[in-house]
């Protein structure tokens, strides 16, 4: 899952960043609402983290930017403003969910939790293909019920499949996932995430397409 935070205040953004890094998120930043606008119109993320208090933008404008371009894109408002009419003005204005400063790490990932589960087609925290399961509630992962154990891109990589079991996913698409922009990604490294998945879940759960990437069989 790849989230854009769109946060001017640098050790917040970089606190939050390492904080959802370490739950299995790929995120990028940006500091300026332009900046923003540019990435959703190049480079679409699955949900943004937006605040409000933007240096160059008001946040709010940004996100009327954003629905004009895309009405179906998950957008979290952040903000230091916690009254009932900042929160209703947030909501009109398009945003999916609101989170007042300061809050708890808990509490994002929480409203992110929910965000991830209206863009798939899993509504459930338990994704169940075959002999495997992930709960996405705990970050588990189990093998005819034994558990087994995932590094954090090797569990990145496995959730992305499971959550689109029956569609190829494309190395493109995959990577994106899996590593924020700046990050030195090896010529094989996704190869070698599938081989390790492979060998704990068994060779014939992941599929290569030869050509153009991977994919889980839909049940």
């Amino acid at each position: 899952m790849q989230i854009l935070l769109v946060e001017d205040d640098q050790p917040l953004a970089q606190g939050l960043k390492a904080a959802l890094s370490r739950q299995h998120y790929s995120v990028n930043h940006v500091d300026t609402g332009r900046a923003c606008i540019h990435v959703v119109e190049t480079e679409p993320p699955d949900i943004i983290i937006l605040d409000i208090g933007l240096p160059d933008i008001n946040g709010l404008k940004v996100l009327e930017s954003i629905r004009s371009r895309s009405a179906a894109l998950p957008v979290l408002l952040l903000t230091a403003r916690d009254t009932l009419h900042d929160k209703v003005t947030g909501l009109d204005s398009g945003a999916d969910d609101y989170l007042a400063k300061p809050f708890e790490m808990s509490e994002l990932l929480a409203r992110l939790r929910v965000l991830e589960r209206r863009l798939s087609s899993v509504k459930s925290t338990k994704i169940t293909i075959g002999p495997i399961t992930l709960d996405t509630s705990d970050q588990s992962v189990s093998c005819q019920g034994e558990p087994k154990e995932l590094s954090r891109r090797e569990y990145m990589l496995l959730k992305a499949l499971m959550e689109n079991a029956g569609r190829i996913m494309t190395r493109n698409t995959l990577e994106a996932r899996l590593y924020s922009w700046g990050e030195e990604i090896c010529s094989n490294a996704l190869e070698v995430h599938i081989h390790h998945l492979r060998k704990k879940l068994g060779v014939d759960f992941i599929k290569t397409v030869r050509g153009v990437g991977y994919k889980v069989t839909a049940p």
